[in-house]
């Protein structure tokens, strides 16, 4: 678990309740992620830190148990139980309303919380101690995708700038062709003791900051730190049918993992361009069809573009402005789940302009207009 989930308030921000629902939590982000997207703010470093901030918070508040783990570590937390060593949650032995607990205890108590145990030193078992292994912070990029490139799906490449492991030397942090030792100062443990009146606790070791091991010769690229800021070429095979604000999740393809963890994850934000012709309603692709007041009365048949052929839609005689027909199966075809339909809406066109012969036609049609027709708007 992330240490900063303590210090960072998610919610303000994305600038949204703590109740808020997925929608109101993704349209936020959006909001924001546009508003410093680096593409929109080259050169403003406080943007590119806003939007790093916007992009860390949606990773955590958008994926469900990540939210559920974060909610639970900021309750227990703002509940006053861990006040620090120093307070009555630690250094006097009582907290959680009076109860007295062992300071051997307070891993094994903590451990079983959504991983506290690990956050304020102690370890997942109690008295092991040891920083072990970190997974990397997830990061966040942009796809612009075309109307069609979504529909059907695809495999393109993204950039990605930020932490990334050294290349030269594979994220060991050691110069190729030689290898760590074991810390001296914490014998591997990554943390030592530190006496505080009756009680020794766990903190980082400073020879080794955590690792375990020294490293005697630095790698020259990253200067022993393991990792560097790159820009980085990933490849996202984007699924048929993609919907716009869709989030992909990449596995491993994050920041690098500390301690020999796993990497974090790209969560690639996908935008879908609008098309010139079609709109979209879930699976469903929309048109709008103009006809004559003359098809519209007397019936056609009118030929309708897709994205996979052109199609003929019967206008029966009659047709109002404004209604619907449904193609099926000529929708979006997704990865996963029901092709959708095509929904072509008629609207009649009127003209603006009359020849003078038209006009004369349409004024001998008027004589057979229903005198009826606004019977219902009199009082």
């Amino acid at each position: 678990m992330n240490r900063d989930w303590v210090d960072k308030d998610f919610y303000s921000i994305l600038g949204v309740d703590k109740s808020a629902t997925p929608e109101e939590i993704k349209r936020a982000y959006r909001k924001l992620a546009q508003k410093y997207h680096p593409d929109t703010n080259s050169g403003d470093t406080r943007a590119e830190d806003e939007f790093k901030k916007v992009s860390e918070a949606n990773a955590v508040l958008s994926d469900p148990e990540k939210r559920k783990e974060y909610d639970e570590v900021r309750r227990l937390v703002s509940a006053g139980g861990f006040t620090g060593f120093g307070g009555s949650g630690f250094g006097g032995g009582t907290g959680f309303g009076g109860q007295t607990f062992r300071v051997e205890d307070l891993g094994d108590l903590l451990g079983g919380v959504g991983g506290l145990g690990d956050l304020f030193g102690f370890g997942s078992s109690g008295r092991r101690g040891g920083p072990g292994p970190r997974k990397g912070a997830d990061l966040g990029a942009q796809l612009h995708l075309s109307f069609e490139d979504a529909v059907n799906g695809v495999t393109t490449q993204v950039q990605v700038r930020g932490e990334a492991a050294c290349s030269r030397c594979a994220g060991s942090g050691a110069e190729p062709g030689t290898a760590s030792i074991t810390c001296p100062t914490c014998n591997g443990a990554g943390q030592v003791a530190q006496s505080q009146g009756m009680f020794a606790f766990p903190q980082t070791c400073p020879q080794c900051r955590g690792r375990g091991r020294m490293i005697d010769s630095p790698c020259t690229a990253c200067r022993g730190s393991g990792s560097e800021q790159r820009t980085r070429t990933i490849n996202v095979k984007i699924p048929a049918g993609v919907k716009d604000g869709a989030t992909i999740r990449l596995r491993g393809k994050g920041g690098p993992g500390a301690n020999g963890g796993p990497s974090g994850d790209l969560l690639v934000t996908v935008h879908v361009a609008r098309h010139e012709l079609f709109g979209r309603s879930g699976n469903d692709l929309t048109v709008t069809v103009p006809i004559t007041y003359t098809e519209a009365a007397l019936g056609t048949k009118v030929d309708i573009p897709t994205l996979s052929g052109p199609v003929t839609v019967r206008i029966p005689s009659g047709t109002q402005p404004g209604k619907t027909f449904r193609v099926r199966g000529r929708g979006v075809q997704p990865a996963k789940g029901k092709t959708g339909d095509l929904l072509v809406r008629v609207e009649v066109a009127v003209p603006t302009r009359l020849s003078r012969d038209e006009k004369k036609l349409l004024e001998q049609l008027s004589e057979f207009d229903s005198s009826e027709l606004r019977d219902h708007l009199k009082t």
